[in-house]
């Protein structure tokens, strides 16, 4: 599996099945999904694509993972907020920098709620944590609130 930020519109997934087939998923910032497969012979062309909603897309994650659904776990869309993944670049202004210039949740309501690191999750980053291109911050807020947090962290 591998993820490509996608400036303005929200990532990428590719993944590669055990049969070489190729498939991808677009997380887009407004919440829905578009899934795509390639044809294997040739994995440049699209063979499918179809755009789901939100809803259509928890549909599917309950079929895929019926145990992913637990009365315990958060329903952040039920409640007007979103969780989502960033990547930093490696040429963003914030590389380097600690998470408190950012001033993301003064300026934006958002959180930085985790970081990912190689293999490593940095949870409740301090502000003095610092940033590092390449790293995966996980965001909850409003999607007004993500998405203003996506543009101040794709500054270079």
């Amino acid at each position: 599996m591998s993820s490509t930020p996608l400036p303005g519109i929200g990532v990428r997934y590719d993944l590669t099945t055990r049969e070489s087939k190729q498939l991808s998923v677009i997380a887009h910032r407004d919440g829905g999904r578009t899934l795509s497969a390639y044809r294997k012979e040739d994995p440049d062309e699209c063979a499918l694509s179809t755009r789901l909603t939100p809803a259509e897309a928890e549909a599917l994650i309950g079929v895929l993972m019926p145990s992913h659904h637990s009365p315990n776990l958060l329903s952040t869309t039920e409640l007007g907020l979103v969780a989502e993944r960033i990547e930093l670049s490696s040429t963003s202004y914030w590389n380097g920098r600690v998470l408190g210039e950012t001033r993301m949740r003064t300026d934006t309501g958002a959180s930085i709620v985790a970081v990912l690191r190689r293999a490593e999750a940095i949870p409740s980053p301090t502000p003095d944590f610092r940033l590092a291109g390449g790293d995966e911050l996980i965001i909850i807020g409003t999607r007004e609130g993500v998405e203003t947090a996506a543009a101040i962290l794709g500054r270079e």
